[in-house]
Parts: structure tokens; C-alpha cells; sequence
């Protein structure tokens, strides 16, 4: 027997971009449930970069203090390595923010201090081990959500459903959204390895011909990611475990002797990477955000905070509406419309530099090339101008750590 409830909004997905829009709304006195289809947030290798951005909605909410005692790491600079030439690509130091800096801390440990602080509010209902299966309809119109539980069938019936289920979206498909591929040319290959006080403290990538190699410093251990060409995965396979090892330890020589923790590729979690956006992000009395929306690249790390930007862009817009029972086709367009256009720039920059830049790193040479072909010394003109001029470190500063169009706190707290 299906069990029925209902709210005034309905959020599929518990992640950044749905966890921070039911916090706004159960702040201004909203009811919300959030549909979550794991028992807990804990997941291995999801994103870990709150950007500066986030940070200062964080402190709009009057959250950041609390939240800064969470374990993190803070980067100020975004550096890499092309050949033997280091690149200062962007500097966040200087932004005119409160926290200026990428705080790299575990996303569910983000999403758990944002579960908890909803928890204050009695409008905000949260619902682990509930998968959002498909949304249900009256005379074309979305009138709630259908939902797998431990107690069976439930049904959710909501002024507005919220699709927040990512770039796999279960709410977007059932509705019969329309999404465009853009493309993209990698994957990344994530894993970790134990870190010694002796090592660098720097996370950074390492560009080499064929292969691309990111370390991300986590305090105890490295998160590391090697990106690889797109559908390449059973290639490196093939190569065997012995050769992935060798390959790292090339790209990073302090890790050498610690890649034979890697004891078998079941270790290695496969990011497959997307770039894609919905034609039209809403029907009447649905809307999608962040990933189920529009699936970033890994490039620049900006995927979480671009949704919560979403996610504060529709608290603002249909706070009132939902108030006032009655959110309109004109309401949801306005969201989309607001957060189109950094959609679309932030996604034209990462395919530029996808396609002018990775791609052509990852076919220069294959992944796990004997042959000693020349590496170049250099980096691209670009690169070499951006570490050579600080002013051009301080805008890519700005476009990664605050976004095209940075979106504040505006819903009021009920």
C-alpha cells in the first residue's frame, strides 16, 4: 500500500544543490521534504571544493563561524605544473570576500552540518533510503513525486517538486526534459594515498604529454585524480595494475613508493565525466537545478557551488510565491533565466579549455608511452601570461572562486 503525505515542496536529492535549497526555504518558514535515496551522505570521491562563493552564503546565513570548525583545508592559490614550469593560475587571496580561499573539506560533512542546521527549523522534513523513482502528474501539471522506501511505496504530493538528483536526474527523464550533450574528452580516474608530513603542501595538477595528474592535499592523505581520454578506462586496465602504478609515480616521484597501496583497480573510482544542459530547466510545478540541470566538468571544481548558486537563485525568486500557494510557469522561468546565462559562460569556458588545452595534453602521446618522445618545456602562451601578470591570477580568482554571477541571501527567515 502506498503511503501518501504532502508539502509545499518536494526536493529530490539531498545534495548541495537540494540540501541548501530546503535549508533557505525551511529558513523562511516553508514546508520542505527532502528525498534522499542513500541511508547517509557518505560517498568516495564526490566534489570537496567550497569555493569562496559558498563560503560567503555561508556567512549571509550566519553559519560560517560554525561551519569552519569542520576539518579543512584552505588553498589560496590554484598552481600547476607543465613540463618543468610552474604556473600560478589564480590567486583567491585577494578577493573582497569574508573567507577568501577554496576550503577542500569532505562534501558529506557539508551536507550533514547543513542537515543539522535544517533540522532547527520544524518545516524541514528529511527523508534518507527514499529514492525519487518519477513525478506524478494532473492535466499535464506536476503534482508530486513517487518514492522507493524501507516502508514501501510513498507518494509526495507538492505544491513544486525540486529535481536534484544529478547528472542522472530520474526527475528530468520522467518528466520527458530534453537534455543537450555538449561533449567532453576525459574521464578521471580518482584514488587516494597516504600522506607524509615531509611532503608538499600544495594541491596542484601536473600537465605531461598523454596524461594529467591532480593532487589534492586532505591532510592525512592525497586525493588523486588522473585524467584520462574519454572511454579509455578499459585501456588502462589492459595496461595492468604494474603499469598505473609506474605512470604515477612518474607524474608525482614523492608518491612512488606509497603506489603500492593501490592493491587493485576496485580502488580506483571512474569519473565519468559530463557537460551537458537542459534545453528548458522547469514544467508547470517542476524545476531542476544544479546537476539534473546542467552536469559541469571537473574543470576549475566550480560543479557544487554553480548549483548552490541555483539553489539560492530559486529561494529568492519563488519564496514568496510558495508562501502565497501558487508558484506560476512565469516563476520558474525567471530561475532559469537567471542562472542561464552563468550556466552557459561557465560551461563555454570549461569546453574551451577541455578542447584546447586537455584534449590535446591527452593525445599527444599515450598513456603509458615507452618510447621516450620529446616533453615539452614550456606551457601554452596563456599560462605563461597569467603567472607573469598577478592582476591576471586575481580574474581567474574571480571567475573561479565567485562565478560569473554570484547569487546572495535575499529569502527572508520565517
Amino acid at each position: 500500500m502506498t503511503r501518501t503525505i504532502s508539502t509545499s515542496c518536494c526536493i529530490a536529492g539531498g545534495g548541495p544543490a537540494g540540501m541548501m535549497l530546503a535549508h533557505l526555504l525551511a529558513r523562511s518558514g516553508i514546508e520542505v521534504v527532502v528525498l534522499e535515496k542513500h541511508a547517509d551522505f557518505l560517498r568516495d570521491f564526490r566534489g570537496d571544493t567550497i569555493h569562496p562563493s559558498t563560503l560567503e552564503i555561508m556567512h549571509e546565513l550566519g553559519l560560517d563561524d560554525e561551519f569552519l570548525k569542520l576539518p579543512h583545508q584552505k588553498v589560496l592559490t590554484l598552481c600547476a605544473e607543465v613540463g618543468n614550469e610552474r604556473i600560478a593560475a589564480a590567486d583567491f587571496s585577494r578577493l573582497p570576500v569574508h573567507h577568501p580561499y577554496v576550503a577542500f573539506m569532505p562534501q558529506w560533512d557539508f551536507l550533514d552540518f547543513l542537515a543539522n542546521q535544517s533540522r532547527r527549523y520544524p518545516s524541514f522534513r528529511l527523508l534518507m533510503r527514499a529514492e525519487a523513482t518519477g513525478v506524478t502528474e494532473e492535466g499535464g501539471r506536476i503534482v508530486g513525486v513517487k518514492a522507493a522506501t524501507d516502508e514501501g511505496p510513498l507518494a509526495v504530493d507538492a505544491q513544486l517538486v525540486i529535481g536534484a538528483d544529478g547528472r542522472h536526474s530520474t526527475i528530468r527523464k520522467s518528466a520527458g526534459l530534453v537534455v543537450e550533450d555538449l561533449g567532453a574528452p576525459m574521464d578521471v580516474l580518482w584514488f587516494s594515498l597516504p600522506r607524509l608530513d615531509s611532503d608538499p603542501q600544495d594541491t596542484i595538477g601536473r600537465f605531461e604529454p598523454g596524461a594529467i595528474f591532480i593532487n589534492v592535499n586532505r591532510a592525512d592523505h592525497w586525493q588523486c585524480g588522473l585524467v584520462i581520454a574519454k572511454g579509455s578506462i578499459d585501456v588502462v586496465r589492459r595496461g595492468g595494475l604494474a603499469a598505473f602504478r609506474a605512470k604515477i609515480g612518474e607524474l608525482a616521484p614523492f608518491l612512488a613508493d606509497r603506489t603500492v597501496g593501490i592493491a587493485n583497480f576496485d580502488e580506483v573510482s571512474l569519473l565519468t565525466v559530463r557537460v551537458d544542459r537542459l534545453r528548458r530547466w522547469y514544467r508547470d510545478g517542476l524545476l531542476c537545478i544544479g546537476d539534473a540541470a546542467h552536469a559541469m566538468s571537473p574543470v576549475g571544481g566550480v560543479g557544487i557551488n554553480l548549483a548552490i548558486q541555483d539553489a539560492v537563485a530559486s529561494a529568492n525568486i519563488l519564496s514568496r510565491p510558495l508562501k502565497l500557494g501558487k508558484v506560476t510557469l512565469a516563476d520558474l522561468a525567471a530561475v532559469q533565466k537567471r542562472r542561464l546565462w552563468p550556466t552557459r559562460a561557465t560551461q563555454a569556458g570549461q569546453i574551451f579549455i577541455q578542447n584546447r588545452i586537455i584534449a590535446s595534453v591527452l593525445q599527444a602521446r599515450d598513456l603509458f608511452a615507452t618510447d621516450g618522445s620529446k616533453v615539452p618545456t614550456r606551457p601554452p602562451l596563456p599560462a605563461r601570461l597569467v603567472t607573469r601578470f598577478s592582476l591576471l591570477q586575481r580574474i581567474l580568482a574571480r571567475l573561479i572562486g565567485m562565478g560569473v554571477r554570484p547569487e546572495h541571501v535575499r529569502a527572508a527567515k520565517g
